[in-house]
């Protein structure tokens, strides 16, 4: 006779198998959003929006970003080094 109850070891596998998938589900829900692009809105689409409404409640206002530079200014502080190495 054994002193240990049997241990029924295909329920504990059954068991610990459903609760990885559901921690696997609630992993790829958490980071689901990173997998598409953000969705971008003109101000005027924004206005109408719940943006466009809590703006206005708190005075402030929608508008267009600044167009992008076509030439970038340099940046401030000393060059870069070469590397030893190029290839």
């Amino acid at each position: 006779m054994s002193e240990r109850p049997h241990v029924n070891r295909p329920l504990i596998a059954a068991i610990a198998l459903c609760i990885s998938l559901v921690c696997a589900g609630v992993l790829v829900m958490g980071i689901r959003d990173r997998w598409h692009q953000p969705e971008i809105k003109s101000a005027e689409q924004a206005q109408t929006t719940t943006t466009g409404r809590a703006a206005r409640s708190v005075g402030a206002t929608v508008s267009e970003t600044d167009p992008k530079l076509a030439v970038e200014p340099t940046p401030a502080g000393p060059k870069q080094a070469q590397p030893a190495n190029p290839n």
